[in-house]
């Protein structure tokens, strides 16, 4: 009987696994032809959108579904494009046999001239996305597209993707600046193509004062910057501008997918990064923090960010012109994503970058085009302008950190300083405390304190033990025991910090290796006591002979009040 029951398990079990794959199997089967898609609509704005084209699977337990959105129908093509010839565009532009596909862009040319002007893509948002709407009287735009020497196939696949991939109403003008390149039909072909603006530089001007060019003849009442080697996936336009609706202050911009420099594969990018960077004003993609990943609980939430990238991003156009638009005695390009971010930041904005936004972008490993004062020389001055504007005290750690700065030249700042004490901007030290306590100071000089709670002090007895004892010695002759560090959001002892044991009320406190991520290391004052960062609990002596715990903050209590006195 029991082995009747045991064959009879293993003939369900392996049904079911057979089940399982076949229903998988059938779930990413790719379907002949859009007419054959299940016909689903859901409003968006703008009207009813079909989205039959795709293959949409919507389970909880997968974050990126298997969407993909489809080319346009050829009648629909031809509307996107108007009299604009394709083909020849392309073709007198070919690599030729035996040159290197890389030399020119610093990407594979040849891989982008054989993928045309447009391809299937996947949609890498989260599922949740495709559930969200968005009011019908969103505000239309202004695509500014900056290039210069831009592969053909590269660009006109950013264009096409724009127009293929956002709701026709949405998009005002595509505003090409043509950063004086070398064949001026780059980008005069280009305005064929309905929507399509052309604009040339008469010398190289560079990104910054290209975008302001760009900017000043928009003339719709957003701005969308994007790069000119991107494709945009499907609704990335809708949350944007409606996060900018919302509160003109705001500053989107998407997660920026990878499109490979090689075979140009579309790569999804991780929706749990922000922009960050360190003291040398070199930007850096960085885990949100744990205290904010622990906070949310809709994986379709924006994304408050110290700094963008720069390359992508919309923005109220009045809202633009009223923070001073870029500085424009930087060079080229480098740096002005720093400078926007703090201007917009102190200055009353805020910036976000919004999950359900997603745009592809082409990462290279070196710049295709010669700077007037050579690479390094340029991102310098560009960095140390943003530096001495907006930095503050602060400076002095970004000519630590970058020590050929200094004495290089920069420019006149007056008007920039002028434009900071117009806004009333605030210093640095709030950006620092409300934007990005993560960025730590450079440690100087240890200073050492006691933590007293009456007449007694916080002392550890190795790493499992930290009593309250009687406060013994002064000046150099205090115990190493009762001897701390404060520097938030640390609390340590040499190389051991104060930790809790886990994150809920009456959890004891330990002593532990320290590590600046840690979140069960993190702590910051709250009037006289201390507070664990994440868990949001008080440090508690409780009792002089008892364990201390973390419990809820209670100012009142004597036994959560502590008193740093630095040790002399």
């Amino acid at each position: 009987m029991r082995r009747i029951r045991a064959n009879a398990i293993a003939i369900l079990t392996v049904a079911w696994i057979l089940g399982t794959f076949y229903y998988l199997w059938q779930d990413n089967k790719p379907q002949s032809s859009p007419s054959s898609s299940a016909s689903q609509t859901r409003n968006r704005g703008h009207g009813q959108k079909v989205v039959s084209s795709r293959l949409e699977i919507h389970r909880d337990d997968r974050t990126i579904p298997l969407i993909v959105t489809q080319p346009q129908r050829t009648e629909q093509h031809s509307q996107l494009l108007g009299g604009f010839d394709e083909k020849a565009y392309l073709a007198s532009k070919q690599l030729k046999p035996g040159d290197d596909p890389y030399r020119e862009h610093a990407f594979n040319l040849q891989e982008s001239d054989r993928l045309g002007s447009e391809r299937v893509i996947r949609d890498t948002r989260h599922y949740r996305c495709a559930s969200l709407n968005y009011d019908a009287d969103l505000p239309s735009t202004s695509i500014i597209i900056t290039f210069h020497n831009e592969a053909r196939s590269t660009l006109l696949r950013t264009i096409k993707s724009v127009l293929m991939r956002s709701p026709p109403p949405l998009i005002h003008e595509i505003i090409l600046i043509d950063d004086f390149s070398s064949d001026p039909e780059d980008c005069q072909l280009l305005s064929q193509i309905p929507k399509v603006r052309c604009l040339r530089n008469g010398r190289r001007e560079g990104l910054i004062r290209s975008r302001v060019r760009g900017a000043n003849t928009a003339s719709a009442s957003i701005l969308t910057f994007l790069d000119s080697h991107c494709e945009v996936n499907t609704d990335w336009l809708q949350p944007m501008i409606q996060r900018v609706k919302e509160d003109h202050t705001r500053v989107v911009s998407p997660i920026i997918d990878v499109i490979s420099l090689d075979n140009f594969a579309y790569l999804a990018a991780s929706a749990d990064l922000r922009g960050g960077f360190d003291w040398s004003l070199h930007f850096k993609w960085e885990q949100i923090p744990i205290e904010q990943k622990m906070a949310r609980n809709d994986p379709t939430q924006p994304i408050r960010t110290p700094v963008i990238a720069g390359g992508i991003f919309v923005m109220d156009k009045s809202w633009f012109n009223h923070l001073g638009q870029y500085d424009t005695h930087m060079d080229i390009w480098g740096g002005e994503n720093f400078e926007l971010s703090f201007r917009v930041w102190m200055c009353g904005g805020s910036l976000e970058i919004l999950p359900c936004s997603r745009v592809g972008h082409v990462f290279r490993k070196r710049h295709p085009y010669d700077f007037p004062e050579g690479n390094a020389l340029t991102y310098i001055k560009n960095t140390r302008r943003a530096a001495e504007v907006w930095m503050d005290e602060y400076k002095q750690y970004y000519y630590s950190a970058r020590p050929s700065a200094q004495g290089k030249a920069f420019g006149s700042i007056t008007d920039r300083l002028a434009l900071r004490r117009k806004l009333n901007c605030k210093p640095f030290r709030w950006y620092m405390e409300n934007v990005y306590p993560e960025l730590r100071v450079p440690e100087q000089e240890a200073v050492y304190s006691v933590l007293r709670q009456g007449g007694l002090c916080l002392e550890t007895h190795g790493t499992d033990s930290l009593v309250l004892a009687e406060c013994r010695g002064m000046g150099a002759n205090r115990p190493q025991a009762q001897r701390w560090e404060l520097i938030e959001p640390l609390i340590r002892q040499q190389d051991v910090c104060l930790a809790i044991s886990a994150f809920t009320a009456g959890s004891k406190v330990k002593m532990e290796p320290c590590n600046s991520k840690e979140p069960k290391q993190k702590w910051k004052p709250k009037r006289t006591a201390l507070q664990h960062v994440v868990s949001g609990l008080c440090l508690d002596s409780q009792a002089p002979a008892g364990p201390l715990v973390i419990t809820q903050c209670r100012p009142q209590l004597a036994s959560q009040s502590w008193e740093p006195q630095i040790i002399t």
